[in-house]
């Protein structure tokens, strides 16, 4: 099939064709380059909310819940589950797609797994581009689902309009998201599995660290504690207003094109460092790519002077200043 009958085919909703163009975009190739030119004029409708936290805080229940919330109200909705990779395939593992067979056969929720390939930041490098597909496809809700790493789960801003962290008492810290400085990146807090001993401890905490400023910086914005337990569904409701309510706030600020802005560009800046570095390896012969290595693991180079070498060759002196 043609890119451009894939491409048309998926935006008139054929979840076949969706799903073999998201697999094209998760490439990264030239041809994944070209459909994603064609998708962008398409973007830019879909309220992104990314869901994250420490492992065995139910995210994933959390995730099958408000989509089946917001189906109920009419909305359609695409989840992104970035999965753990297979030690051995190197896939995903895919079990947050088997905790969510429940939206399986409903024709306005679209379920993807994505490998999270060694990322640290609980990301896939494709998911950007994915979320570009499903926005374009029309999509009113796109949830993101990170990993879980616990240490590196800050990434999810670069995507999200609203970001959910996801806490749970009893987890031994006090407050698991402190340490790891995930509570600044929150715009909602769910604290899951409610029914818990400590679940008012936890709200505690949480609170009194929100009103000692972490949460100054977040456009004006104080983020609501919303006590849940996901596996019953208690509080769901209440919870997905809270993300509304932070996307109406965005909104009403003028912030939400800010963040678009922002998000553009550092794709953009990426994108440049990416491309620039590839251009480098392709005009300096790998010979002297390895010499100038060698010269710096021998000390007779350091990495700055190597650095000036090498763009010495690629652009004139007044052109770029290595400091």
């Amino acid at each position: 099939m043609e890119l451009a009958t894939l491409v048309e085919k998926a935006l008139a909703g054929n979840r076949r064709a969706l799903s073999r163009l998201v697999t094209v975009v998760e490439t990264g190739d030239a041809l994944a380059q070209r459909a994603l030119a064609q998708v962008f004029p398409h973007t830019g409708k879909a309220h992104i909310v990314g869901v994250t936290g420490a492992p065995g805080t139910g995210k994933s229940t959390l995730v099958n819940q408000l989509a089946l919330h917001w189906r109920q109200a009419g909305r359609t909705v695409a989840i992104v589950a970035v999965d753990p990779t297979s030690p051995f395939s190197g896939g995903a593992i895919l079990g947050d797609r088997i905790r969510m067979q429940a939206l399986g056969g409903d024709p306005g929720c679209y379920i993807r797994s994505m490998a999270s390939r060694g990322s640290l930041g609980g990301l896939a490098r494709a998911t950007g581009d994915a979320i570009k597909v499903l926005d374009a496809a029309g999509y009113d809700v796109i949830i993101v689902e990170t990993v879980g790493a616990g240490q590196a789960e800050v990434e999810i801003t670069r995507e999200a309009h609203t970001v959910i962290v996801v806490e749970i008492p009893g987890m031994g810290d006090d407050i698991q998201a402190i340490k790891a400085g995930i509570l600044e990146i929150a715009d909602v807090f769910v604290v899951n599995k409610a029914d818990r001993e400590g679940v008012e401890r936890t709200v505690r905490q949480l609170r009194m660290m929100l009103h000692l400023g972490a949460g100054e910086h977040r456009d004006g914005w104080e983020p609501p504690i919303v006590q849940t337990v996901a596996s019953s569904g208690l509080h769901i409701a209440e919870a997905a207003a809270a993300v509304e309510q932070h996307l109406a706030h965005l909104q009403h600020n003028n912030l939400l094109r800010q963040r678009e802005s922002q998000r553009l560009e550092r794709e953009w800046n990426t994108i440049l460092r990416e491309q620039a570095l590839a251009a480098l390896h392709a005009r300096v012969p790998a010979a002297e790519w390895q010499q100038l290595l060698q010269q710096m693991l021998e000390r007779q180079i350091d990495p700055y002077a190597a650095a000036a070498r090498v763009l010495d060759q690629v652009f004139q002196p007044s052109d770029i200043d290595v400091v």
